[in-house]
């Protein structure tokens, strides 16, 4: 499938002491929410660290918007504010108030808009006792982690950009906020018309499965698993079985969970003539359900 990407990559490599990160081939679709999917220590921070530019200690090409490579993207004030980016670290410095962000913002980013800022800190409910919901005096080291990762979301929202780059953006959010997140994520693409994109990562996708249009899938540096969420649940199928089948299903599924009754697990599409004669139901798996599946069949964890 050809499509335009927003980020492209080509042999990206950094080696650590302990890991290596080595990523022959990476597409972020144009268009698209796009999650980036891994156990902890899998390298998406890392590789975000590279798209951003807070890393260049890297080999290999990276090109934005199907144009500019990393160092045109580092040159450029132009391209480099067409993507915004949240981390997990403190982004912030502690002594700075909400409304030195909104003015340091305002500074550095001529497509900061305040108005905006203070509507996303309005809905985001970063500050629900404050009569305006925007404590502009409050200082950055009084904020809660789910806090400061709001105050994050609203400086980068409130910019006008082309690209997000959002690192675990869902971790420190209460089940309602992780919803709003998902619903501001879909108002941006869709107010983009096909031209604004996000990519995301996350250890656990089912809070924002339903966001997800493509999906990459890490474990320890490498992706082990890519595409479109709709032709992924055509490549993998949910398989539940009876007990008496599971010791010979166990040779032809992706990954297995036994119970007393019986099993379940994933298979791929291409192998399912070899269930014939076993008594087993098929049914469209989610994109929780694939991932987990995929990581366990490359993790080097040692799962019991």
């Amino acid at each position: 499938m050809n499509y335009d990407c927003a980020v492209k990559g080509e042999n990206i490599s950094k080696k650590f002491k302990t890991f290596t990160l080595d990523i022959p081939d990476l597409r972020v679709p144009k268009g698209f929410a796009t999650a980036l999917i891994g156990e902890n220590g899998a390298g998406k921070t890392t590789l975000l660290n590279m798209l951003s530019g807070i890393r260049l200690d890297y080999k290999g090409e990276l090109t934005f918007f199907d144009k500019y490579s990393s160092e045109e993207k580092e040159r450029r004030a132009d391209v480099k504010n067409r993507i915004g980016y949240t981390g997990t670290g403190r982004y912030y410095l502690p002594q700075w108030t909400v409304s030195d962000v909104e003015e340091i913002s305002s500074l550095l980013f001529d497509n900061f808009d305040r108005d905006e800022f203070e509507r996303y800190c309005r809905e985001l409910a970063i500050f629900p006792d404050s009569p305006d919901g925007v404590a502009l005096k409050k200082k950055c080291s009084a904020l809660s982690d789910g806090t400061r990762t709001k105050l994050m979301l609203a400086g980068v929202m409130a910019r006008d950009t082309d690209l997000l780059l959002l690192d675990e953006p869902a971790s420190p959010l209460d089940p309602l906020m992780r919803d709003k997140l998902c619903q501001m994520i879909g108002d941006y693409i869709s107010d983009g018309a096909g031209e604004k994109s996000v990519l995301f990562s996350t250890h656990n996708i089912s809070d924002m499965e339903s966001i997800t249009d493509y999906a990459i899938i890490m474990e320890h540096g490498n992706v082990v698993e890519c595409g479109f969420v709709e032709d992924l649940k055509e490549k993998y199928i949910l398989i539940k079985g009876d007990a008496q089948d599971a010791e010979t299903a166990s040779k032809i599924l992706y990954t297995m969970t036994k119970n007393p009754y019986g099993f379940e697990g994933i298979c791929l599409a291409e192998n399912l003539d070899k269930l014939a004669g076993m008594n087993v139901s098929k049914e469209i798996p989610s994109l929780f359900q694939i991932s987990v599946a995929v990581m366990k069949n490359n993790t080097k964890m040692v799962l019991k």
